[in-house]
């Protein structure tokens, strides 16, 4: 699923996710778990400001984030 994604420099060739809006709603980033490469994507592992876990794709050819995966809170 397409999300569009507000980011920050972090010193290397794509940006990481400091806000994403999903379904219309703001999610903010308040902490980042992992981030690691792909051959041709990035992907960011983190906690929005829901608490919910969320993995984003950056399509680093097109500039193009999605949502990988999304899990919910359990608290």
């Amino acid at each position: 699923m397409r999300v569009h994604v507000e980011s920050y420099p972090d010193g290397h060739a794509a940006d990481a996710p400091k806000r994403f809006w999903l379904h219309g709603r703001d999610i903010e980033v308040i902490h980042h778990i992992d981030q690691w490469h792909g051959p041709d994507y990035r992907y960011f592992k983190l906690i929005g400001d829901d608490g919910n876990l969320y993995i984003l794709r950056l399509d680093e050819a097109r500039a193009e984030w999605e949502l990988t995966m999304f899990q919910r809170s359990t608290g």
